[in-house]
């Protein structure tokens, strides 16, 4: 990973999240809660819960990719991110600013994008947005 992943909420509360999140969206995160690998056991993961895919969750990314990176059947870490707010997309183009707690796994390359400010949303949604506001949400562009 050519970025360092940021750091987690709060060490002591890894590993007692729902393992239902939704998965992805909103375009924006507030914090980092653990870092996730889930393994399965029909692609050689060591069958910890009766053939049923499973995770293991870490306090930091470092440690999650070393668990991945030895064990059989696991899949990349994911991210469990917490949005307080974020955008949602109910079709093409048409954003919706939510300000509910929304919890998510999201691939660690997302972490890339700007954590959300007071600013973000509501100049993400300004008449005045420049035409390149998702790339700039995405990370791949600057303001």
């Amino acid at each position: 990973m050519d970025f360092e992943p940021p750091a987690i909420l709060d060490p002591t509360l890894v590993g007692s999240y729902s393992a239902v999140a939704k998965a992805g969206g909103g375009y924006v995160w507030d914090a980092v809660l653990e870092y996730r690998v889930w393994c399965h056991p029909h692609d050689g993961a060591p069958d910890e819960a009766d053939g049923s895919d499973y995770y293991h969750a870490f306090a930091s990314y470092a440690e999650a990719a070393a668990f991945a990176a030895k064990t059989p059947g696991a899949e990349e870490p994911l991210a469990l991110i917490r949005q307080d707010e974020y955008l949602d997309e109910p079709e093409p183009g048409r954003f919706v600013h939510r300000r509910e707690v929304r919890v998510a796994e999201w691939p660690v390359e997302f972490l890339r994008r700007p954590r959300r400010t007071a600013r973000t949303i509501p100049d993400f949604l300004s008449p005045d947005a420049p035409p390149n506001r998702l790339d700039i949400l995405r990370g791949l562009a600057k303001p």
